[in-house]
């Protein structure tokens, strides 16, 4: 009886969303799950002696910040409104993930069609892949010289291993069958690359780039922390340093949905990009 009058219930407000029914109960079970998780989370949060605000509390501690998010009285200045932050965040991610993407795309190519150079390097890769990214970053930090371009290096480092790889993967997946009609038609380099090979490994580049980007916002994150300047990593430091605990909180929420954002930005870009017979 209960189950028929939520079913009931659900039906009813589909009736009043622009979406299909389908979609539609994906988007009111997201907002219920949400809704279920901030009462958990605010209910932990009130128990005596609790270390971490609830969200009422979050919410309360940061309204002005909420408020001010494009405050910027002085763009020289790390004093901005947290949105200046992520967009300088995002920016270096923009950087470095492009970096990654047109090299590994390129260098997966090269290695995946050579079985001697792939065997080669792949030992080289495996081993470098495996090193974390703020790792990178003492030694990205001597070699540069300066803090935005160790950044930068460690977005690039961080995002080029998933990205390559995968290429190198859809390269040697390509099915023979394909290499043979290629063969038949007579079809040169260029030709075979457009036609044959280069679609044939979209799917796999896709889901590379997928990985990298995630990749890519957590190392910014992470690097910003130590580097130092405008950035939400540095903002999130800050705000630890002064024990501003809310303001870490709702800056991990935007953090979240920024990588949300950019993971469905790039998956769409793939829906697009990959035939319907390939996904």
């Amino acid at each position: 009886m209960a189950a028929s009058s939520s079913s009931s219930l659900v039906d009813s407000i589909i009736r009043f969303v622009p979406l299909s029914k389908k979609n539609a109960r994906k988007v009111i079970a997201a907002i219920v799950g949400t809704l279920i998780c901030l009462v958990a989370w605010q209910a932990i949060c009130s128990i005596p002696g609790a270390p971490l605000p609830g969200p009422l509390e979050v919410f309360s501690d940061t309204q002005e910040l909420i408020v001010g998010a494009f405050d910027r009285t002085d763009p020289n200045s790390t004093d901005v409104g947290i949105f200046w932050h992520l967009m300088a965040s995002l920016q270096r991610v923009a950087i470095g993930f492009s970096a990654a993407a047109i090299i590994g795309v390129f260098v997966g190519i090269v290695v995946g069609s050579n079985p001697l150079i792939y065997d080669a390097l792949d030992p080289v890769f495996q081993l470098l892949r495996t090193i974390p990214p703020l790792a990178w970053l003492p030694i990205s930090l001597e070699a540069l010289k300066n803090n935005q371009s160790a950044a930068l290096f460690v977005i690039f480092i961080t995002a080029v291993w998933p990205v390559l790889l995968n290429t190198v993967t859809g390269v040697q997946q390509v099915p023979q069958d394909y290499k043979n009609v290629a063969r038949v038609l007579r079809l040169g380099r260029v030709e075979y690359f457009l036609n044959v090979l280069f679609p044939a490994t979209v799917p796999y580049v896709f889901t590379g780039l997928r990985i990298g980007v995630g990749l890519s916002w957590l190392a910014i994150v992470a690097a910003e922390m130590l580097v130092g300047g405008v950035g939400i990593g540095f903002f999130i430091w800050d705000a630890y340093n002064s024990s501003l605990t809310s303001e870490i909180i709702l800056a991990l929420i935007f953090v979240g949905l920024v990588g949300l954002l950019l993971d469905r930005c790039v998956a769409f870009l793939g829906s697009i990009a990959v035939p319907p017979e390939r996904r």
